[in-house]
């Protein structure tokens, strides 16, 4: 575990901490039982992951904005702690400062995400469409009357030219819908000397129901910078089943954007489901980080105000690629195995610690996160040949260390930390990043006195 200090003088300095830690331990019952207590958090320069009861206490708000300031001054984006204070008041405090192989995740107040290949995705994010042979527009689809309907709500608007659709259609590398060429060749959403006209932008977005577009500005809805964290999309599954309309992806070289709702896309989907139709209107929302919802099921309908959604569902017959085994979940390994199996989380549980032999061998597991005490022997880890995210207690990762059982085949991986485990993570993370040649994490004990509890 490294010392080492940031140039932050004053974040590295407990006394800074004092107003924040007394705020989290406001409630604390463990010292009040002469048990120690321990909390952890996140501060960002724009925003703050604390966990207490209550409204933040002027002292406490005051901490956080001059912690927020130091961040800025220093040019760090957020700072990660854990500490451990004792029921005479000695406290202990990590600072875990930010690294290239931590990625913050939600759920994993004190570190984060290990990632031991740069620029490495979770599968969900490296799914390509499914080729659509013999997808067609939707019978509503009528680029006759959506021309007409668009030139009687758009008199005098600005058209594209045939040249400058077929520029933006081999930019994007897609061929594009007839209707959407329809809409450009009605208004291109600019001005004749190619300046922005806010007017006429206003104008084509109540005509065809959105804040549109201008042809230049189409684009690939691109899965990669849709929220690829490893915390949510390793503990995922895509998949797109036959009745399906709209692919189960988070993103395609044929969900064309042309517009917002003020926050989420509309986009053109020439790469539909299979119950689904070529240059349907699909709605790609800001917080979901896969998939996209059926809006209409034509560019013609759309303008029209004719909408509809899609009814998902699972089919009875189809086994989920994602399992979780615990309290209140499946019982048995055995019930989540069968091959198409990519996630298995082991949750709470107080029965008899679980055999993973059951999985062993499945073709399409990637994934496993389990909670600290429910594997009964973790080096039947090392005999899951298609893992590339793994989520365990660091009393599991001290088994497979030290036999030198980590998986080769990680790309990322994390730990479940329990109280007792708060403060030594960071050692045990840097010796899985030294496997894969990684740099280490730095983090900066500090040690103070918050009394006793009040």
């Amino acid at each position: 575990m490294h010392d080492q200090r940031p140039p932050l003088s004053s974040v590295s300095d407990f006394a800074t901490w004092e107003p924040v830690l007394r705020l989290m331990l406001a409630d604390d019952t463990d010292r009040r039982a002469a048990r120690p207590a321990r909390v952890a958090g996140r501060i960002s320069r724009h925003g703050t992951s604390l966990a207490y009861r209550g409204s933040m206490s002027p002292a406490a708000r005051t901490a956080v904005e001059d912690i927020q300031r130091a961040l800025a001054r220093g040019g760090v984006q957020e700072i990660a702690f854990s500490a451990e204070a004792q029921p005479d008041g000695r406290t202990t405090l990590g600072l875990v400062w930010p690294s290239p192989v931590l990625e913050p995740a939600l759920g994993y107040p004190d570190l984060g995400v290990l990632v031991l290949a740069d620029g490495s995705l979770a599968a969900p994010w490296l799914r390509h469409p499914d080729p659509v042979p013999g997808a067609a527009p939707a019978p509503s689809a009528d680029p006759e009357l959506l021309e007409r309907t668009l030139r009687e709500r758009l008199p005098g608007a600005v058209g594209a030219t045939e040249e400058e659709i077929a520029a933006a259609e081999a930019r994007l590398g897609v061929t594009l819908s007839d209707e959407i060429k329809v809409l450009y060749r009605v208004t291109r959403v600019y001005g004749n000397d190619d300046e922005f006209d806010l007017d006429e932008a206003d104008r084509a977005g109540e005509a065809v129901g959105c804040e549109l577009s201008g042809l230049e500005h189409l684009y690939s809805v691109d899965a990669a910078v849709r929220h690829p964290g490893w915390d949510h999309g390793a503990t995922h599954a895509v998949s797109t089943g036959p009745d399906a309309a709209v692919q189960g992806l988070a993103g395609s070289p044929g969900w064309i954007g042309f517009g917002t709702n003020g926050g989420d896309e509309f986009a053109v989907d020439l790469t539909p489901g299979p119950a689904g139709y070529f240059g349907q209107i699909i709605l790609v929302g800001h917080e979901q980080s896969l998939g996209a919802d059926l809006v209409a099921d034509s560019l013609t309908d759309f303008v029209l105000g004719r909408t509809r959604e899609e009814v998902r569902g699972r089919r009875g017959d189809e086994l989920p690629a994602e399992a979780k085994v615990g309290t209140g979940c499946l019982e048995t390994i055995q019930a989540a195995a069968h091959p198409a199996l990519e996630v298995l989380s082991i949750g709470a549980w107080d029965g008899t610690p679980f055999s993973l032999a059951p999985v062993i061998g499945l073709p399409r597991l990637r994934t496993l996160t389990a909670m600290p005490g429910t594997l009964a022997d973790p080096l039947e880890i090392a005999e899951l040949t298609a893992l590339e995210f793994l989520e365990i207690g660091a009393p599991e990762w001290r088994v497979l260390l030290d036999a030198g059982a980590v998986p080769r085949t990680l790309k990322a991986a994390a730990i479940k930390v329990r109280d007792q485990d708060h403060l030594p993570v960071a050692a045990l993370a840097n010796e899985i990043l030294a496997l894969w040649d990684r740099p280490k994490i730095t983090q900066t004990l500090l040690a103070g006195d918050l009394g006793p509890p009040i």
